[in-house]
């Protein structure tokens, strides 16, 4: 079964077909500025080689339509047809209260992402382009929506509900809901197969570390705390997002910089921050550069705050599940930020963590365990693979179909 996995974003629509008989990736890329002057496409083929086309693309139809076309083209192409392609995958930022697994979308299921729109205004529109363009382009086609907040369904009432009035939650939805499931999901069943140990009798805890971030507790294979709430912007603190905000603070400069909703929005979304802290950049090598190399008193003092949030939540969710067993690092820092680990494990020496500096020094984007072998805990970096989930349900749940 060859399936194509797409991740439309409000400019952008990320892509991978996989040829699901060896889980290989026949093809990806991305097609960036949708809608915007200087639209391009980047196009890796499974040989590694790279192409960039660049032309207008106007709006996600046509975007998906210029994928199809570079897909099945003579020169770039690694399908004879569009008929090859069995089904699609999508990932859909957010499935409130009703969807714990992966659907296939029919009617009822586009319904019920449309009415979570208004808890994701950035992400869902975006992702019911992309299923509705496919819908248009390839009628027919068989298509699952699969949630990065279902992971977190699992989660108690008491850890996800808010100290608001009780009626306000049944009204709006107001709670945690937590995001990068797929991916802590995925990290965490690899790293339970890497070191042989069942999960179902695991105490986990994952650290997704990129521009966005979010860690995850997960006891036994399941979710239950995650970093991120009702909207990705609680918990650590992100390349441009402020994390973890005093309430107060907040109504405390919108009323003394009369600030209205949007800015005050803007402003804990893409203006704070390892970005708002530093005053250098989002980028975490940037701001490494800036400690590092020039001594940067702000860059310093963002990067301590980066590892000592970090490993308070870790402190936290090992609290809350009485233990911790092995711990994930993932995401574009925790795969190759080796400053970054090292000095949010020296927080943890008291849970008996005895973290393998040297080892960590050398590595990056890569399987390998960093602890020693008498550590208590095992600590693990575990590059993360949403689309591959993606695709992976995506066939189980149309095979599913075709043998009912």
């Amino acid at each position: 079964m060859k399936i194509l996995v797409l991740n439309c974003g409000s400019s952008s629509i990320k892509y991978q077909l996989f040829n699901m008989k060896d889980k290989s990736v026949l093809a990806k890329g991305v097609a960036e500025k949708i809608g915007l002057k200087g639209s391009f496409i980047k196009h890796s083929k499974a040989d590694g080689e790279k192409i960039r086309f660049e032309g207008e693309i106007l709006d996600h139809q046509s975007g998906i339509e210029y994928v199809l076309g570079v897909l099945t083209s003579n020169n770039h192409g690694c399908l004879s047809s569009l008929d090859e392609i069995e089904a699609v995958g999508h990932r859909v930022a957010h499935g409130g209260e009703n969807f714990s697994t992966s659907e296939f979308i029919n009617e009822m299921v586009h319904e019920e992402i449309a009415k979570c729109i208004e808890l994701a205004p950035l992400h869902n529109p975006a992702n019911l382009k992309g299923i509705d363009a496919m819908s248009l382009l390839l009628p027919g086609i068989q298509q699952v929506a699969v949630f990065d907040t279902s992971f977190h369904q699992t989660m108690p009432d008491y850890a996800y509900m808010y100290g608001i009035p009780y009626a306000l939650y049944k009204k709006y939805g107001i709670r945690r809901y937590g995001f990068h499931g797929t991916s802590h999901r995925f990290v965490s069943e690899r790293a339970s197969e890497i070191l042989n140990k069942p999960i179902s009798s695991q105490k986990i805890i994952s650290c997704h570390l990129g521009n966005g971030a979010s860690v995850a507790a997960i006891h036994n294979g399941r979710s239950v705390d995650t970093s991120m709430g009702f909207t990705p912007i609680e918990g650590l603190i992100m390349g441009t997002r402020s994390g973890d905000l005093d309430l107060g603070a907040l109504t405390f400069l919108m009323d003394k910089e009369e600030l209205n909703f949007q800015t005050a929005n803007l402003l804990i979304n893409k203006h704070s921050g390892m970005l708002g802290i530093t005053g250098v950049s989002s980028d975490m090598r940037e701001i490494e550069d800036e400690a590092f190399k020039k001594g940067n008193e702000r860059a310093i003092l963002g990067l301590k705050m980066y590892h000592y949030r970090v490993a308070k939540y870790i402190g936290a969710y090992t609290a809350g599940m009485n233990g911790l067993d092995t711990l994930i690092f993932t995401g574009g820092i925790g795969e190759n930020g080796t400053e970054s680990r090292a000095e949010i494990c020296k927080h943890l020496e008291f849970l008996g963590v005895d973290f393998d500096f040297e080892k960590n020094q050398g590595s990056r984007g890569e399987e390998i365990i960093l602890t020693k072998d008498n550590s208590r805990i095992t600590v693990i970096v575990v590059p993360t693979n949403e689309e591959l989930v993606i695709a992976e349900d995506t066939e189980v749940i149309i095979s599913k179909m075709i043998n009912e």
